[in-house]
């Protein structure tokens, strides 16, 4: 019996010959990397179509992935919507709960150019928290490479993140919030300021001075995580403890001496003031 995905599957299918985008179901195939004996099949409905073929039809011919799912909408969507369209894989459990998928930095070179890949994305380690929040929405972990955000975050550090879809970018990413911005070619762990009602692009910062801040047009961005939280395997030791203890009450002790001068000057002025004010009325 076929699933009611694989029937819309037909009927976008059949749309596109009826309109002549494409000549026939063998040209539909091949353009999708298909075999035509066994789109054929699909047709008959005697096999249901698979994720690879669905995505792959998504992407070439602009198939509109929530009308396969759930029936709504239009069959194919616009040249905007398309280009605003993430086909985002995720990895569940026996009992259907997402997991988190963790990206290692010998992965994240390739990550960007597979990011549609199924075989890719379940082959990365796969893991859960007990926390609720990480238990709603799509989350993923990266690691963090060089020393771009120091001190904030160390190489080897790893951040859990959420997901952010296309659609919210403009509202949703706030500025000076941390941020993995996934681009045509890396994956970067920056603070990013939201310039797309401005001139379309992000302004990315690090925490390091030693780097300066950089522009990316959205265009070149395929991926936007939100940082909730981070993993250190770097404790202080109890020297380090210390020098950090001692350098608070440092900046504390500077900080306070600061604002008595600042009182001492005001109060000094004050006196000025009122001084001033009886020599007026006396005379």
């Amino acid at each position: 019996m076929s699933s009611i995905v694989t029937e819309r599957f037909i009927k976008c299918h059949d749309k596109l010959r009826e309109d002549k985008v494409v000549r026939s179901s063998r040209q539909f195939a091949m353009a999708l990397d298909y075999l035509p004996q066994s789109l054929s099949e699909i047709l008959k409905l005697r096999r249901d179509v698979t994720i690879e073929l669905l995505r792959k039809s998504v992407e070439v011919y602009n198939i509109n992935p929530v009308y396969l799912y759930t029936g709504d909408g239009p069959m194919f969507m616009s040249e905007d919507v398309s280009n605003n369209m993430r086909m985002l894989t995720i990895v569940t459990n026996a009992s259907g709960d997402e997991k988190i998928l963790h990206v290692p930095v010998p992965a994240q070179a390739g990550y960007a150019s597979e990011i549609n890949n199924p075989t890719f994305i379940e082959e990365l380690p796969a893991y859960t928290l007990p926390d609720y929040k990480y238990k709603v929405g799509t989350h993923r972990s990266f690691d963090v490479a060089g020393d771009s955000m120091e001190p904030t975050l160390f190489e080897g550090d790893k951040v859990i993140c959420s997901y952010l879809e296309p659609n919210l970018w403009t509202n949703s990413i706030k500025d000076n919030y941390v941020y993995v911005v996934v681009t045509r070619g890396d994956v970067l762990v920056k603070r990013v300021y939201n310039k797309i009602n401005e001139n379309k692009r992000f302004i990315l910062v690090s925490d390091n001075d030693y780097y300066d801040p950089y522009p990316v047009d959205i265009v070149d961005v395929k991926e936007m995580w939100y940082v909730r939280a981070k993993l250190s395997p770097f404790l202080p030791s109890p020297s380090n403890i210390s020098t950090m203890v001692h350098d608070e009450v440092k900046e504390l002790r500077s900080t306070l001496t600061q604002q008595s001068r600042v009182i001492k000057n005001l109060n000094e002025s004050m006196e000025r003031f009122m001084k001033d004010n009886r020599l007026v009325e006396k005379i």
